[in-house]
């Protein structure tokens, strides 16, 4: 398979995934590998950084996975930076999933803080990927402010729901040329087929692995659907019709 490129990272897997939700940290790592990811993400204000005592991190092979903090359960631009900078010193990555959430309800992002946020940690050095809406105007904008990639939201965060809007996700893809990779709301393997069919960068998910009944078979399960619907994309799928076309050919028959 190809790779992709997020700065000055390159990764061949195009699927990232979040460690938390899990019944057990057994059953994360047997995730984890079966997923097949080289990204895999925490959350810096959910996780022992200090590592004095028992740590998810522990948990985590990091000679085998990239760390990828991101800055969950942050309301504000200010807290985001700082917890970005915690993480920079804590994990010695430059890498961060920004975001900034608006509303504790439905956990969509505060657009407005996430790009001030984005432009500080730009200047600073970081690898910036932001979690954002759906929404192609703040994603081209948030490119500009030089983030590496682009995430934008299937659905809502946990939701399950899976690709709510694809038409909005095509023209993100036609007007933003850094990676998109979509973030939250997969619930499952066709929802994650059906994202990288349409031209996605990849995919970070967490809830669909890890709240699944076996979290081992879905992340494999994943594994699978990302391969599958970027292999199709590379393919290019069959112009939809109205009505049948002979899939036999209709001249040169014996009459």
């Amino acid at each position: 398979m190809d790779s992709v490129k997020i700065g000055k990272y390159t990764f061949k897997s195009r699927l990232m995934v979040g460690t938390g939700k899990y019944p057990s940290n057994e059953v994360m790592v047997k995730a984890l590998e079966a997923s097949g990811a080289e990204v895999v993400t925490v959350a810096v204000r959910r996780v022992n950084l200090d590592r004095r005592s028992e740590s998810l991190l522990d948990h985590i092979d990091l000679k085998k996975y990239t760390l990828l903090p991101n800055t969950a359960a942050c309301y504000t631009a200010e807290d985001a930076i700082r917890t970005a900078r915690l993480a920079r010193e804590a994990l010695d990555t430059d890498l961060v999933k920004l975001e900034v959430i608006g509303d504790e309800r439905t956990l969509f992002p505060d657009n407005e803080a996430l790009l001030v946020a984005a432009r500080v940690l730009v200047k600073e050095g970081f690898t910036v990927m932001p979690y954002t809406n759906d929404d192609p105007i703040m994603a081209k904008k948030l490119e500009e402010a030089g983030c590496a990639a682009v995430m934008p939201l299937a659905a809502p965060i946990g939701s399950g729901l899976g690709i709510r809007n694809p038409y909005n996700i095509k023209i993100i893809l036609e007007t933003v040329k850094v990676p998109i990779i979509v973030d939250a709301g997969v619930g499952t393997a066709s929802d994650a087929a059906i994202a990288m069919e349409l031209g996605c960068d990849g995919l970070l998910m967490n809830t669909g692995i890890a709240g699944a009944k076996d979290p081992v078979a879905m992340a494999r399960a994943m594994n699978l659907a990302v391969e599958a619907g970027r292999l199709a994309y590379l393919a290019g799928r069959i112009e939809k019709k109205l009505y049948a076309t002979a899939s036999s050919p209709l001249t040169g028959l014996i009459g």
